[in-house]
């Protein structure tokens, strides 16, 4: 080989050598001072937001599907799981959220294999409120023991099958969810703003105002009905809604009741809106349908005869004595044989009003006998005192017997903003429903009527929510003659405060005249319940005294040229100016019916310019007395004109004339 190649390679192999040399010192290292120990980097995003970064971590681990867990694992296994991954978050507190699935997989089937752990199942009750009350309210009743010789097999209780269940799939009921939510919705959005609108936590039963178009046709039952109560099952339509009328228990309101569920049967297609919408225009009819009363089943319980025996010291064969635990000083003595005999011969011949006459007929149905106490027909309860009541205390009546209001007129105010409202055609016992205006609030009005004749003065009673009576329009009365007690034909008399009406009767053509100088409203006192009550005024003090100036002889800084304050009808209040009454105050003003004179302090009636009691203006002196002339209405008097007025200085008379 030549002498440079083996040079090169003598220096390769000596290279080579203190290369291994230099890695063998590597591997065998001393401990590295503390000093020149790094910490391992954090990054950024895990500083910045640490769920994201350790979200990011299992995502690109797993590529899971982040969707709700919808598994079929027994709630128990499930309680298994979270208790098991509970404790590994405990055991490894520092752990990221991929070490700890980590660990969860491993120990899943542990967690699985594990005892069941104690569950607790909470079912809702079953809401029964939309099915028919007959079938829920089935009461036993007890009959009276019976010879066992009396008893056929016709009189043998039968026993109804009861109706069978009908099951409904699983897209059955999906589809009538789905049609029940969108009818419902609707049905909020449309009567969701009444003021009598209410739904139940469960959403069951929905109470729903109703007006019905011809109210005057019902029957006086079910007229003063102001809402209704609609039930929809959960699992509308495949079960039928059904309403009741709230605050009526009436035969009338049953026959509604039934009719309407016949009807909802029969139109299946109709949403609920509809099935209100039907109810309100054919309700008078509804009520006057006559309907075929289905047999109620009741179960009979028999009770065995109880065994009376008969005492040894009570003597006769006709007197048989019942002892009962409770009344045992009480006997029943049986009614005397002979009674029940009727003699037809003597029965001919007998007199009406002969005391020993019976009817033949109460007596066989009667065996114990007794007398029977006939109950007086239930009267109806008088108007009750109660709202405010319209009186007429001066009130003329020629030729009238009773006189009414059949078609009541009035004006009322909003407690809330004092906005004046007419309310026309207010009929008795019908409620009336309106709105504010200005401030929306709800407005009800029910009046009640009373007949108005030489004793009375009282022509009926006002319930108001949410606003209080103004004053009474023009009218329609209904006269009853006084010579034939006839009434007069609808639609009655138009009259008004402060008219006298005449006419005559339709019957007798007998005059008649009735005349109202003045219609008072008066808040019965025993009306006032607690939530309508207004707290007790304060008692208003303004150091003033009578006879002194107001402080700045009442001017504001609203109007500089006004001495005088008022005094406010729509809160009593004084106030120098509009403008000050409504920065203290919420409500809108009204017109001032009253003042305080602010130089002599005394509160009078409203005058435009001047004082009743000491005569001072009231506004600016300068206005009608100032010192220029103002296109003819200055002064004259030259003390009180203006320098700048030239007939200040000049003569009277102007002197002699020069020549």
């Amino acid at each position: 080989m030549p002498e440079g190649s083996q040079a090169s390679i003598s220096e390769g192999a000596q290279g080579g050598q203190e290369m291994n040399q230099n890695h063998s010192s590597q591997a065998v290292t001393n401990p590295v001072p503390a000093s020149r120990v790094v910490a391992k980097p954090v990054p950024q995003a895990q500083t910045e937001n640490p769920r994201e970064f350790q979200l990011g971590q299992m995502r690109r681990r797993f590529s899971p599907k982040e969707i709700r867990p919808t598994g079929n694992a027994e709630e128990d296994f499930a309680i298994n799981v979270e208790n098991g991954f509970d404790g590994l978050v405990q055991e490894k507190e520092n752990a990221t959220l991929l070490d700890l699935m980590k660990s969860l997989d491993k120990h899943l089937e542990e967690f699985l294999s594990a005892q069941k752990a104690e569950t607790v199942k909470i079912v809702m009750n079953k809401d029964t409120r939309h099915l028919s009350i007959p079938s829920r309210e089935v009461q036993p009743t007890i009959t009276p023991p019976q010879p066992e010789s009396t008893v056929t097999e016709s009189e043998q209780p039968k026993v109804t099958p009861s109706k069978p269940s009908v099951s409904f799939t699983d897209a059955e009921k999906s589809e009538a969810s789905k049609r029940r939510e969108v009818e419902t919705r609707q049905l909020e959005a449309r009567m969701g703003r009444l003021p009598l609108f209410k739904k139940s936590s469960d959403g069951i039963a929905y109470t729903i105002p109703i007006e019905p178009r011809k109210r005057g046709e019902l029957p006086s039952s079910i007229k003063s009905v102001k809402a209704i109560q609609l039930f929809v099952p959960a699992i509308y339509p495949l079960e039928p809604c059904r309403v009741k009328l709230e605050g009526v228990d009436a035969p009338e309101a049953r026959s509604v009741e039934k009719a309407f569920a016949q009807k909802v049967e029969e139109a299946k297609a109709l949403n609920l809106m509809g099935h209100i919408n039907y109810l309100a225009q054919n309700m008078h009819l509804l009520a006057k349908t006559v309907l075929k009363m289905e047999p109620k089943i009741v179960p009979v319980v028999q009770i065995p005869p109880p065994v009376v025996e008969k005492p040894k010291d009570v003597k006769g064969k006709d007197v048989a004595i019942e002892e009962s635990e409770e009344k045992s000083h009480i006997q029943y003595i049986a009614r005397p044989p002979e009674w029940t005999i009727v003699n037809t011969e003597d029965a001919e011949y007998s007199d009406s009003d002969s005391m020993y006459s019976y009817d033949s007929g109460d007596e066989l149905e009667s065996e114990e006998g007794g007398v029977e106490v006939e109950h007086e027909p239930e009267t109806s309860a008088p108007n009750p005192e109660r709202g405010t009541a319209i009186s007429f205390p001066f009130i003329e009546l020629y030729g009238i017997e009773l006189l009414e209001i059949t078609t009541l007129n009035i004006t009322i105010k909003c407690s809330r903003c004092k906005e004046i409202t007419e309310i026309k055609g207010l009929k008795t016992g019908v409620s009336k429903t309106e709105t504010c205006r200005k401030c929306a609030a709800a407005l009800i009005i029910c009046y009640r009527r009373d007949l108005v004749h030489a004793h009375n003065v009282r022509a009926g009673f006002l319930d108001l929510e949410g606003c209080v009576v103004g004053d009474m329009l023009p009218s329609s009365f209904t006269p009853t003659c006084s010579t034939c007690s006839t009434i007069y034909p609808a639609p009655g008399i138009v009259s008004i405060r402060g008219e006298t009406t005449t006419n005559v009767c339709r019957e007798c053509h007998s005059k008649f005249t009735f005349s109202i100088p003045t219609i008072k409203f008066l808040q019965i006192s025993s009306s006032a319940t607690p939530h309508n009550l207004l707290p007790r005024k304060k008692k208003e003090t303004l150091g003033i005294v009578p006879g002194t100036p107001l402080p700045k002889n009442g001017l504001c800084r609203h109007y500089g040229k006004s001495y005088r304050w008022f005094r406010f009808s729509c809160c009593e209040k004084v106030y120098a100016c509009d403008k000050c009454h409504d920065e203290k105050e919420e409500h809108v003003n009204e017109w001032a019916k009253r003042m305080i004179c602010g130089w002599c302090s005394r509160e009078g009636l409203y005058r435009p310019e001047d004082c009743a009691a000491c005569g001072e203006r009231v506004i600016s002196r300068r206005r009608g007395g100032a010192s220029f002339w103002e296109g003819g209405k200055g002064t004259r008097d030259k003390t009180r004109m203006s320098r700048k007025d030239k007939r200040k200085y000049r003569r009277i008379g102007g002197g002699v004339k020069k020549t």
